[in-house]
């Protein structure tokens, strides 16, 4: 079995975050121009659920040092293989066209929405 090394230090001060009241924190998100707006109930109401198209399961047969290099990475390594793919697709992919000239929207498993 695979020992997992400890993960970094965590510097963040949990004892003045749970001092912070929720004005406090709309104060700092406000006065941070990288911060996302913060959500209320009249978002969360018009918000749409959208999932990912599932994953096909697929065998293909790779050279073995290719594979080691992605598994060097740690876990998700066919994820990684999967993003390294779906790059070369997009760069290589023609714009598909729909009747009347307009391009087709695809959706992130290629398929057309």
């Amino acid at each position: 079995m695979k020992r997992r090394s400890p993960g970094p230090r965590d510097l963040t001060d949990w004892e003045r975050l749970r001092q912070l009241t929720d004005e406090d924190i709309a104060k700092a998100v406000a006065e941070d121009p990288d911060a996302a707006p913060l959500l209320d109930e009249e978002w969360f109401k018009r918000a749409k659920l959208v999932l990912p198209d599932p994953k096909l399961p697929v065998t293909i047969r790779l050279d073995r040092d290719v594979v080691m290099w992605f598994k060097q990475g740690g876990p998700r390594y066919q994820s990684r293989i999967n993003a390294v793919l779906r790059a070369y697709m997009e760069a290589h992919r023609k714009p598909a066209a729909r009747p009347g000239g307009k391009p087709v929207k695809r959706g992130r498993g290629g398929a057309p929405r």
